[in-house]
């Protein structure tokens, strides 16, 4: 990120990588993981919350704008870097989703990249996309944007159905709708902020 001079995080060269993690802090930096909802709280281990950070490579802030410097750095030099993220008991980090992107159902937090990895797991489904609707009662609810396979053939039941197996209830998606493509950027990253664009209103599976 650019408010970092370089990386904050690697897998070391030599020793131990996990895959599918970005690794343990560098020398002289430190990192933790708070709650979303209040940055006050440090989490435990495998809990997902906020990655902070702070150290040498940290900016001191943005050029003449104090709100967005102050809107990003907290007491002590940490810095929110907006990314959902776990540690694990070695003091390895994942990425698990953006916090902008997080959907909140009823005072629960719903982090679409999850969803997305589950629904792309059902063997009629080529590409998924998760976006939250307004819901009067809940305040949020997850929609899905599936992409089918070509010639394949899937309901949104189905696609329901198939995400309460390994899913908790209230991250089920609530809605479902069949896409031919989602707004992706050149590197394929599913552009959330944009799937208002494809939206039909449709608020059922």
């Amino acid at each position: 990120m650019t408010e970092l001079a370089g990386a904050a995080t690697a897998n070391p060269y030599y020793g131990d990588n996990k895959p599918g993690t970005i690794g343990l802090m560098y020398p002289g930096s430190e990192g933790k993981i708070v709650s979303a909802d209040d940055p006050g709280v440090e989490l435990d281990v495998g809990e997902e919350g906020e990655f902070m950070v702070r150290g040498p490579l940290v900016m001191m802030g943005y050029y003449a704008n104090e709100q967005a410097t102050s809107d990003v750095m907290a007491p002590g030099n940490w810095m929110h870097t907006g990314d959902i993220a776990t540690q694990d008991e070695d003091g390895y980090f994942t990425i698990v989703d953006r916090k902008k992107d997080m959907i909140l159902t009823a005072g629960y937090n719903i982090y679409p990249a999850e969803l997305e990895r589950v629904i792309c797991g059902h063997p009629s489904v080529a590409l998924a996309a998760v976006g939250r609707i307004p819901d009067e009662t809940r305040g949020e609810l997850a929609k899905a944007y599936v992409v089918l396979k070509p010639e394949a053939r899937a309901s949104g039941q189905e696609i329901v159905d198939f995400c309460r197996e390994s899913l908790a209830a209230y991250k089920v998606p609530r809605a479902v709708q069949f896409v031919d493509s989602v707004p992706q950027t050149s590197s394929g990253k599913i552009m959330r902020r944009l799937l208002s664009e494809v939206d039909d209103g449709s608020r059922a599976v």
